[in-house]
């Protein structure tokens, strides 16, 4: 497209999805134009380059993973304007510089549509209710600024279209920066009217020109681009089968395995429409609008087990006949309500009225007096009008399933205490495990939306909020169970362990023992409590094959001559798409302080202190002959000496040496990031202010930038400007880096993270430290699918010269 306008751009050397072997290949393949632009930068005379992605689903999320390789900031659709403001200015004031980033902007329908009455605000259910109420804006909001729409929402006949023909020809005279439209769903002549057509892997485009209100198949002429390929998923067809297989299996083992539909998941109990020859509870109205005055089965005392608040609901009028039913129940799950049909008479004629009785349910009071109110609005909108479909409507008493009633389940009981990303999976061990009763499992977190989202869809495991410096609630809980299992920071431990002790509770971490936890052991002993620390990768599955290579050197009555231990859960290569090379499956903040931790370790008898200031630079290289292809290094693991006497070999090995291991050029980045202050935990003054920095001002004052010349620089001998020049020239004069190759690499990790962008840094940070850790668990998370591979590696030397060597892969999907 930007070709047709005289502008050469990196996208012209990026081939179709097909034309590359893996999903892998085509990441790297934008993962290079992304450095490109990212050195280069675009022309501006096209930028900003802007791409509205409509709807925030699934598909929504892929188009977004994929954009997200490239140099990116995304933007809200209230800044946009602000954002093109500099390219309506008149050209002597435009910046002739070329922009090293696109803009991405996610709309979702408070941005597609607004009330037709002035005086009321958007509401998501009322507007899913009442479509007729609202008007399009998305013509006004958003697609003036947009160079590219990918379309990735569910559209019906009875909403308002994203963009019709009219629209776009007036905001093509108008000249709308658009170039092309990616219709993913493909909805012929539906939310975007004017793609008329699917087109096929082969030819994948057509152009609409709005001038002639002529549709043409050649790339060369006039008019905005549309792609609406109705196959997509087979361009990687490998990749699909996979991921989709995937997804089928964990269904499908639910369903085979299942004895009663109350066994089947939440989601897939929901989806069921008939069973054992009857159609299910959530589909029961069917029948009843060809039937009248069907008996139902008694409804259980519970019949919403996943939803913790429940109220009856009783609606009468013309409920089938004008589909009212229909209606009410697309508001009770568009607001992520459920439901369950208790009792309905149906009118025999279309003159009679109609009854049903619902139970509705809902994970919070919120939610559900939401849904209550969108139902209220229904029937006073329709109230005293005689050619109305008539619906009236009573609300019961709301009903609370606490957490109390989950303790009376039989079986083993264990608490989980927080909600970060270790625990889900945890939860989903623990009450997936067959070996013994089935495993009841209480996520707890101080927040109760954490915990909710943490057992989604986990059969046998609940929520809960929870205080841990609240004594009292936290006994209460630990009282009901089993086992505790804290996967909280180590600093809550002690507390924790106490009241584990007292109630006689079993406790687990994945945490090193500290002093406070040692000092505990007396009291665990004589309440015969088991609390099991270091019960991770590392610490943990590290110590277990250490042992086992250390006792089977014993038990050959060999001694230990040298032992050296490499362990990390490093992302598989498809997955190091990012300067550090590396993402974090558990707290960036704990990983961060992990690398500030000292270190002490003995080499050939003689003990070296690492101070943990200078971690980062005490990193070596790595090359395991076991594992050709993998660049990695290492660095020193806390107290290797402790572990020496644990093992029993202090005394018989000369060296003993844990480390992590991460790939090559980790730490020397991590290294400079300290360097330049962002991991200094002090409150920052320019982050107390109530008008808040943005990230680039930031940046710039960390780097003190603000006091260098802005005018150009020679780097090297070499002349620069700009920014970027002026960032990476600071980053010299400072004598963080050495050498300019170090400094682009420096500022390409900045930029990867997001802390050169002109937006607000959030109210919540106010240290660099939590300003790096908000950028790093927003940029450097795990997507879907993307794979983790730990690596453990140990070295032992016995006394009769023998060299062994275990080495483990293991590969776990995120």
């Amino acid at each position: 497209g930007y070709l047709s306008l005289g502008y050469s751009t990196p996208f012209l050397s990026l081939g179709q999805s097909h034309m590359y072997p893996s999903l892998a290949a085509a990441k790297a393949a934008v993962i290079a134009i992304g450095e490109e632009i990212a050195t280069y930068g675009l022309p501006s005379g096209i930028c900003p380059i802007v791409f509205a992605f409509t709807g925030s689903g699934n598909v929504s999320q892929g188009a977004q993973e994929i954009f997200k390789l490239l140099p990116h900031t995304f933007v809200d659709a209230e800044k946009l304007p602000e954002l093109s403001a500099g390219k309506s200015l008149p050209p002597h004031h435009q910046s002739t510089r070329r922009a090293f980033q696109l803009y991405g902007c996610v709309v979702t329908s408070k941005d597609m549509v607004a009330p037709k009455d002035p005086s009321r605000c958007f509401d998501k259910a009322d507007y899913y209710a009442h479509p007729e109420h609202y008007r399009p804006v998305f013509h006004e909001r958003i697609a003036p600024y947009a160079s590219a729409i990918v379309n990735c929402m569910y559209w019906e006949r009875r909403f308002p279209r994203l963009l019709s023909i009219d629209q776009l020809q007036q905001l093509m005279k108008n000249g709308c920066p658009l170039v092309g439209i990616s219709d993913i769903t493909c909805d012929i002549g539906g939310s975007i009217e004017f793609v008329n057509k699917s087109t096929s892997i082969e030819r994948p485009f057509f152009r609409y020109d709005t001038s002639t209100n002529l549709y043409h198949d050649d790339m060369e002429g006039d008019g905005v681009i549309c792609l609406a390929v109705d196959i997509l998923p087979t361009e990687f067809s490998r990749e699909a089968s996979q991921h989709f297989g995937d997804i089928l299996s964990r269904f499908v083992t639910s369903l085979a395995s299942a004895k009663g539909l109350l066994e089947l998941p939440s989601h897939l109990r929901r989806a069921c429409i008939a069973y054992t020859g009857k159609l299910t509870p959530l589909y029961e109205y069917i029948p009843r609008m060809r039937k009248t005055m069907i008996e139902l089965p008694p409804t259980p005392a519970n019949s919403l087990p996943d939803k913790k608040y429940t109220t009856l609901v009783s609606l009468c009028g013309h409920l089938f006949d004008k589909f009212l039913i229909n209606e009410a129940l697309d508001i009770i799950e568009t607001a992520g309500g459920s439901f369950h049909l208790v009792k309905c008479d149906v009118g025999q004629s279309i003159d009679d009225m109609s009854y049903s009785e619902l139970e509705v349910g809902a994970d919070d009071t919120t939610t559900l007096d939401k849904i209550i109110d969108s139902l209220t609005s229904i029937a006073n909108a329709h109230r005293g009008d005689p050619n109305a479909a008539e619906i009236s409507l009573k609300i019961g008493r709301v009903s609370e399933c606490g957490i109390d009633d989950s303790m009376d389940k039989v079986g083993p009981k264990v608490l989980i205490l927080g909600a970060g990303r270790v625990c889900r999976p945890a939860a989903e061990f623990l009450t997936s495990y067959q070996n013994i009763d089935q495993v009841h499992v209480v996520v707890a977190s101080l927040y109760q939306k954490d915990a909710e989202e943490t057992v989604d869809g986990i059969k046998n495991a609940t929520a809960a909020q929870l205080d841990v410096s609240d004594t009292e609630s936290l006994s209460n809980l630990v009282s009901q169970v089993d086992v505790v299992v804290s996967l909280l920071p180590a600093s809550f431990h002690a507390a924790i362990a106490r009241v584990c002790i007292e109630l006689k509770k079993h406790l687990v971490t994945a945490s090193y023992v500290d002093d406070s936890m040692s000092k505990l052991e007396q009291a665990a002993q004589g309440a015969g409590v088991t609390i099991l620390c270091e019960m991770g990768l590392d610490p943990g599955i590290d110590h277990m094959l250490s042992m086992k290579m250390i006792d089977e050197a014993h038990a050959l009555n060999g001694k230990i001559k040298a032992f050296t231990s490499f362990c990390g859960g490093l992302p598989s290569p498809a997955a190091a798409n990012n300067p550090l090379a590396y993402k974090f499956s558990w707290s960036p903040a704990g990983a961060i302080r992990a690398g500030r931790n000292p270190a002490v370790y003995k080499f050939l008898g003689e003990i070296i202190d690492v101070d943990g200031s200078k971690l980062y630079e005490s990193a070596k290289r790595l090359r395991l002959p076991e594992l050709p292809a993998f660049a990695l290094e290492h660095l020193p693991n806390r107290n290797s000496l402790m572990y020496g006497d644990l093992y029993g070999i202090s005394k018989e090995a000369s060296t003993v040496y844990r480390s992590t291991l991460r790939y090559e050029g980790f730490s020397e980045i991590m290294a400079i990031l300290a360097k330049i202050g962002f991991f200094d935990a002090e409150n920052h003054p320019l982050l107390q202010e109530t008008d808040r920095p943005t990230y680039r001002i930031f940046l710039n004052d960390l780097l003190d930038v603000n006091n260098v010349s802005t005018s150009n620089t020679k780097v090297n001998g070499e002349e620069t400007g700009g920014h970027d020049d002026e960032l990476i020239s600071r980053l010299m004069m400072l004598g963080h880096c050495k050498e300019k190759e170090l400094a682009v690499k420096i500022l390409k990790t900045i930029k990867f993270l997001g802390l050169h962008e002109e937006t607000q840094i959030p109210k919540d940070c106010s240290s660099a430290f939590t300003v790096i850790c908000q950028r790093m668990e927003q940029r450097m998370a795990y997507g879907h699918n993307e794979q983790v591979r730990l690596i453990i590696f140990h070295r032992r030397y016995t006394s009769c010269i023998l060299h062994i060597a275990i080495e483990i892969i293991l590969v776990q999907t995120i």
